[in-house]
Order: structure tokens, then sequence, then C-alpha cells
């Protein structure tokens, strides 16, 4: 049973205590003719995720109603419930549910994310469910107009601050870690971007907004992702895909249609990870950055892998060597910045290694560690390095690598980076010397200081 935030943030913004909205659905039954007997800690029960009995959920929607001065519906209270057996619409919002549906529910899972951000949020989602967001960005109806009216007006400056912000977390975020970055672009989208998104701007700025507000909520979902928050991180990268759409722009969309791809992979999920892959080269087309294709093609290229599939893999692998030296930074969007130079390289080289071929694996993983990078790419670059070593039957050398790994990722907080790291430090404890055993030591007193 997941927490009912939405019903959690509609509260919130009406202003009501648990027990307000208890005595007020209370009086409405007596109306009605039904004998209600609801306190607080019924409606303690719904927020958690409890779903009252019979017309119960209605009366909550017209009491919020009332109080917030507009029409409430089931889900937006969070309390739709599957009709003949099937799911009802998805989670997101489509053009049916509106834009400002949407923006609603996003808000309310920045406000639940605030205020309960030491847990890992929902269950990830599956199936229809999981792919449906990236169905609804690569089809119609598109937005024809996401102006706004009511509250402050917002500006061109308003969304040059948001593009600034992404910029600082993103920093922040590839030096620190996405758990030490986590609360702070959660606690901005709550406290600094709902307010923006529900006020007042035409269609022009609407758009540009959506962009900005997307790019955030990509950087938050990147940074649960880091936490291993998946099911968070999943919800983030839909919201940010379709603030992407209302954006208009496609190439924006397709950067978050990677970032799922990406995290697909993590999860073991190659075929959804392909799907998902081929879906964002359809739609975006020849409109797609240089430096996304390249990184999808590196990507899909170590799913075939996955699948035993050599031909395919090296074919993408060839694409994307290709698309990589047509990489110009000053024409790419601000998001596909993290397409550095030795990128692609340790990318191949994960792949080769999962083909068997170690000599090419390891020229990849030596280009790649030999180019400039951040901090916590160097860390995933030298852990490749490591795990060719260890493949090759150098248990030396990769204890030498493991080091400089440990090194550079001092100060990173990061459960990605520490599972990498661990599957590092198990590989060095199979193999005999002591310089491989010592390595593994190094890594587990590492791992050993929490964060």
């Amino acid at each position: 049973m997941e927490p009912n935030s939405q019903l959690d943030a509609l509260l919130d913004q009406a202003g009501m205590s648990r027990a307000g909205l208890a005595a007020r659905i209370n009086r409405l039954g007596d109306r009605a003719g039904m004998t209600l007997r609801y306190d607080h800690t019924a409606v303690a029960r719904w927020v958690k995720g409890q779903r009252p009995r019979g017309s119960v959920p209605e009366l909550i929607c017209e009491v919020l109603g009332r109080q917030l001065d507009r029409t409430l519906t089931l889900s937006d209270i969070g309390m739709d419930v599957p009709v003949d057996g099937r799911l009802p619409g998805p989670a997101l919002g489509s053009e049916a549910a509106g834009l400002d549906r949407f923006v609603e529910r996003a808000a309310s899972l920045w406000r639940s994310d605030r205020v309960h951000g030491d847990r890992l949020g929902p269950a990830l989602l599956t199936g229809g469910a999981a792919v449906a967001p990236v169905w609804e960005w690569e089809n119609p109806p598109e937005d024809r107009d996401v102006s706004r009216t009511g509250g402050a007006e917002v500006t061109g400056a308003d969304v040059g601050v948001l593009h600034a912000a992404r910029g600082h977390y993103e920093h922040l975020y590839r030096n620190a870690g996405g758990v030490a970055t986590r609360g702070r672009v959660v606690g901005f989208l709550h406290g600094e971007v709902a307010p923006l998104l529900r006020g007042s701007y035409d269609d022009t700025t609407g758009r540009a907004l959506c962009r900005a507000v997307g790019s955030l909520a990509a950087i938050s979902g990147i940074c649960a992702y880091d936490a291993d928050a998946q099911g968070l991180a999943q919800r983030y990268f839909h919201q940010a895909l379709r603030l992407g759409k209302a954006s208009g722009d496609l190439v924006f969309g397709g950067y978050v249609v990677a970032l799922l791809v990406n995290q697909a992979l993590f999860l073991g999920d190659t075929r959804h990870a392909l799907a998902c892959s081929e879906a964002l080269l359809r739609t975006t087309g020849p409109r797609i950055s240089a430096a996304l294709a390249t990184d999808v093609y590196a990507m899909q290229a170590g799913a075939y892998a996955r699948l035993g599939d050599r031909r395919s893999a090296h074919d993408c692998m060839r694409r994307a060597e290709a698309y990589s030296e047509r990489i110009r930074p000053e024409e790419e969007p601000e998001e596909t910045s993290y397409v550095q130079p030795g990128l692609v390289e340790v990318r191949l080289a994960e792949a080769l290694i999962l083909l068997g071929e170690l000599s090419a694996a390891a020229e990849y993983a030596q280009r790649a560690a030999r180019a400039p990078a951040h901090a916590r790419g160097r860390v995933n670059r030298l852990a490749t390095l490591t795990d060719v070593a260890l493949h090759a039957g150098e248990p030396e050398r990769a204890a030498v690598t493991a080091a400089e790994m440990v090194d550079t990722a001092q100060g990173i907080e990061s459960q990605r980076l520490r599972g990498r790291m661990r599957r590092v430090r198990k590989r060095l404890e199979q193999h005999p010397g002591t310089s491989a055993v010592e390595a593994a030591k190094l890594i587990e007193d590492s791992l050993s200081v929490p964060f």
C-alpha cells in the first residue's frame, strides 16, 4: 500500500486538518442519511493509502472541492480504482485529463517527497503503466495551448532562473552525488517551481516554463535513481516527459526517454530498454542531437550484448562512434552535456566485456580513463577499467585502478556508485594475491562510512 500523496497535498492546500476533514465528511453523511463516525485516525489511514468504502471518496471530493473552489475527481484525490478489471488512465495525465490536473499531481509528489524524503517512495511501475507515458509522448494529440490564468505572472526572467538552477543542481550531483543533492532539488521544486506552474502565462512563456520545469524534474529523477529510489525516479522521469511534450521540444523529450532507457538497463529490463530507445529514435528522427544519438546507440549496443546478439551490438557501436564525431557542444541542448569525451568508450567497453571481446574492451576502457571527466564519471570509468583487468586475469593491475577509484569516490554520496564498488570488491575477492585482497579491503573500508 503506497501513501496517498495527492490527498495529503490537497489537505495542505486547503489548510484543513485531518480532524477537520473527518468532521465535515460526517456532517455531509448525516445530511444524506448516512451515519458516519470518522475521526483524524481514519483520515491518517487514507493518507497512508487506504481507500474508504462506499461513497466516502465522493464526499472527500466534495469537501475539499468546496474548500479549494474547484471540482475534484476521484483521480485528483488519489482514489480512482480499476474499472472492469482495467486500470484507469495513465497516472501522469493525458490531453483529456488536462495539463492543470497533471500539474497538481506533480506538485503533490514534490510535496510528499519533500516531507518524506527519507523514504524510497512509490513502487516501480511495470507493464502498461510503465510504457504508457512514452506512448503518449510519441503520439497525438499535442497540447494546442498551454497558457494559464491565475496567480502571479510568470516572466522570461523566472524561466531563466529555473535553467540556472538546473545547471547548479547538475554540477552538485556530478561532484557530490544524488543522495546529497536530491533534497535540495525537491525543495526547490516544491517551494519555487510549483507556484510558477500555478501562475499566469501565455502560450509561449508556458512552453518555455514547461521545458525548464521538465529539466528540473529530470534532475530530481536522476538524483532519486542515484539514491536507488527507482520507483520515485521513474515518476520524475514520467513527469519530465509529460512536461517535455507540453513544451513542444522533441529533443528534450528524447533526452528524458534516454534516462528511462538507462534505468531499464540498470534494472535488467533489456527488452523495455530497447523498446524505449526505438521509440526515441523513431520519434525524434533527423532532429535528434548528435550527443543524444551517440548515447542511445551506445546503450543499445549494451542491450544487444546482454542478449548475445553480437551483430546488432556491433552495428550499434559503429553508429554510436559515427555520431560521436558529429557532436558540436555549441549546437547541443544543455541536458546532453553529460555526453562527454570518454562516455561512449566506457559504454562500449562494458558491451564488449559482455561479448567476451576483452582486448577491444581494454582499449576502449583505457581511452575512457584517459579522457577528462567530472568526479562521478571518473569513478565509473575506473570501475570499468578494473572490471576489464579482472576479466583478463590481471588482478595486480585491477588493484591499482580500484585503489584510484576509491580515492576518487571520496565525498560522493551515491548508492549507485556504492553498488558498483561492491561488485568490484566481490570480483577482487575471487582473485588470489595480496594486491587484490588489499584492494578489496580498501573498498570495504570506504563502504563502511555511512551517509
